[in-house]
């Protein structure tokens, strides 16, 4: 019988985006456990939307951002307050050497016998940044975690050359939606209105390449365009919208969308595409049986998107994208059948309650070894 976990568990987060509250409120009630969460507030230009867990415990921090860019770093004030008034047993953090006030937690919760789980992308190889000091700095830095969690196949490889034991490294496949309850949408043999619709979902920001997506519908050839959905809000959207009117002006904007108004909208969709980073919109769309385009480059998406559902963007350039989206549109029985795999795999192997397992797996490890 699977044991079940008593503990006070600790997660501290730089911010806690909307999207990431189901998650620990999930592990809250999977876990039998406490749960407080420890986070601030982002810089304003980043727009990220906020929500309060309703199971979980929440603890505001105050942030302070130093700096830009490649030399930006963190510091949360109030954490080790936190820290003597919850009394984790174990706590997850973002296992990111940018914000500094890791190392005070590490500290304070190693000084009392207690367990610290580092929470990220991976770690790419740079070994010849700075002469290698980037990567050594990096390779002390995780291993002072007990265990990590990390998204993908690709991240645990990364965690392993860094010296990390692989029996300590977990992959909890990225997701921030419950296995879906809908059934699988059918569509037609035939596009609706005789044109494919291609839709995106996500905050309308530089790293998702959305320009790059218009360009690329434009280059379609002029019998098979689509018909381009955009749904999301955030800075670029009006640098967006005066793309898309001089280059592609079969785009359509509809803000940021939730709920029944976004599954109305996925629904009527053909192709979801997502030529940049991040995106946890795309496991939402093959919620709803769309076949996925998604840019590769930060390895994210390596276990998500498959031959058998979609395929992944290694170059984000107009031209390559424009020649995924043209052999995506022209087999529609293959992009049907790529949908229905995509439904299948986030019903039964990529959810919010697979990763809330994968959490778990990780805090019994640690705790109980």
């Amino acid at each position: 019988m699977k044991q079940r976990l008593v503990h006070r568990i600790g997660i501290v987060q730089r911010v806690l985006p909307a999207y990431r509250v189901n998650l620990f409120d999930l592990l809250a009630e999977s876990t039998n456990a406490n749960v407080s969460v420890f986070a601030g507030e982002g810089r304003s230009k980043e727009m990220i939307a906020r929500a309060i867990p309703q199971q979980a415990h929440f603890y505001q921090a105050r942030n302070h951002h130093l700096f830009n860019g490649s030399f930006y770093l963190c510091w949360q004030g109030g954490l080790l307050r936190w820290l003597r008034e919850w009394e984790p047993d174990v706590v997850i953090m973002e296992a990111n050497p940018r914000y500094l006030h890791s190392f005070a937690a590490m500290r304070w919760m190693h000084a009392r016998g207690k367990k610290i789980i580092g929470w990220g992308l991976g770690a790419p190889d740079k070994s010849n940044d700075l002469f290698g000091l980037r990567s050594w700095m990096r390779k002390r830095f995780v291993k002072q975690f007990d265990a990590v969690i990390t998204y993908s196949t690709q991240g645990a490889r990364e965690y392993h050359q860094l010296d990390v034991d692989p029996t300590r490294i977990f992959i909890a496949p990225n997701a921030a939606a419950r296995q879906p309850d809908q059934p699988m949408p059918e569509r037609p043999d035939t596009y609706r209105g005789g044109s494919p619709v291609i839709v995106f979902v996500g905050r309308l920001q530089a790293r998702k390449r959305v320009d790059i997506l218009i360009q690329a519908c434009a280059m379609v050839a002029s019998e098979r365009q689509p018909l381009l959905w955009v749904i999301g809000d955030g800075p670029h959207r009006d640098a967006l919208e005066q793309i898309a009117e001089t280059v592609y002006p079969l785009t359509t904007f509809f803000g940021a969308l939730h709920g029944k108004e976004l599954g109305q909208r996925l629904v009527m969709a053909d192709l979801f595409v997502l030529p940049g980073t991040g995106g946890l919109a795309v496991q939402e769309a093959m919620s709803y049986g769309l076949p996925v385009i998604v840019g590769e480059a930060d390895g994210t998406q390596s276990d998500l998107v498959r031959e058998e559902n979609g395929w992944l963007l290694p170059d984000a350039s107009p031209e390559k994208l424009a020649a995924l989206i043209r052999q995506a549109i022209t087999d529609i029985d293959s992009l049907r059948e790529k949908g229905r795999a995509g439904y299948r795999i986030v019903k039964e192997e990529i959810n919010l309650e697979k990763m809330v397992s994968v959490f778990e797996q990780a805090i019994n490890e640690v705790l109980h070894g």
